[in-house]
């Protein structure tokens, strides 16, 4: 199992984005010399639609193993990939025959490997086909039994379709996907949990001053956009917490309590400056409060 910062952001992140729609398993250990896939997910009925865009459609089609990698995987990380698919669906097999029921071929497990770019001259050798019919231009399979597809990231077209997986990517890549990510309104629950995702990702790699790469500094200049509206972000979210902590003590100190009624009026309250709500928690009756600020 690996401890690099990026391998570790690809699982959480995968974890975050597919948990809602179905099981996910990080480092599952599979049998074969105790290897281990990155995100083994297994689809479920969602109870409601993320909108994940092409992750979802891979993530739905089948039990699917997802191996992302920082850097062009080789031969041996691609052979690798699938030694840990075919131990996937040997068990996937031997399940089925232990419950006397027949396996279908499309049902098997299916591998994504998860790649920032293409190299072509690999990417011949393997013999890997787009079906631009179906998939975006980036997605390559491997021969259909082998049951595996390649994406080179980079490739993907820009698309709110394609989101999820371009913040994988490096380079332009990636800070393109960042921005489209900040872009996309606050109260969006993806946006907020992947920002506080990329913030621990960039914390931990600063972390590593002593030994930063050149791949780990890029990551860093990729994240500080993110990791700034993440900061100011808080720092606001701070701020007005303490206000309505303010607003609730004055209304306390007035009132005796804040009941339910009451507390209706500290949303109209925090809309105001501390030198104009704090005169008139003091001042103005219950009723009047209320007439003015739950209108």
């Amino acid at each position: 199992m690996t401890t690099k910062p990026h391998d570790q952001f690809a699982k959480d992140f995968l974890e975050e984005l597919l948990s809602p729609l179905g099981r996910v398993k990080i480092n599952t250990q599979v049998r074969d010399e105790a290897r281990f896939v990155d995100v083994l997910f297994t689809p479920e009925i969602p109870s409601q639609d993320p909108n994940l865009g092409l992750l979802g459609k891979i993530a739905l089609t089948n039990t699917t193993l997802f191996e992302p990698f920082s850097t062009q995987p080789t031969r041996t990380d691609i052979r690798n990939c699938f030694l840990k698919l075919f131990a996937v669906i040997a068990a996937s097999q031997r399940q089925a025959k232990r419950q006397r029921r027949k396996l279908a071929e499309e049902s098997l497990p299916q591998l994504w490997i998860i790649s920032p770019s293409a190299n072509q001259a690999l990417w011949a050798e393997l013999e890997v086909k787009l079906d631009l019919e179906n998939w975006p231009s980036g997605v390559y399979f491997f021969q259909k039994c082998f049951r595996g597809a390649l994406i080179a990231v980079n490739q993907l077209p820009v698309t709110s379709e394609t989101l999820w997986l371009r913040i994988l990517g490096r380079g332009e890549t990636q800070r393109q996907a960042v921005t489209e990510l900040l872009e996309l309104p606050e109260s969006n629950l993806l946006r907020q949990n992947i920002l506080k995702l990329i913030t621990n990702w960039r914390i931990v790699v600063i972390q590593q001053q002593d030994e930063l790469t050149e791949d780990d500094r890029e990551l860093i200049m990729n994240l500080s956009q993110a990791y700034q509206q993440w900061e100011e972000t808080t720092k606001q979210q701070a701020k007005l917490e303490e206000r309505r902590q303010v607003v609730e003590n004055l209304l306390r100190f007035r009132f005796g309590q804040v009941d339910e009624e009451l507390s209706r009026v500290i949303e109209g309250l925090l809309q105001l400056p501390p030198e104009e709500f704090t005169p008139l928690c003091l001042q103005l009756s219950r009723e009047e409060l209320l007439t003015r600020f739950t209108q």
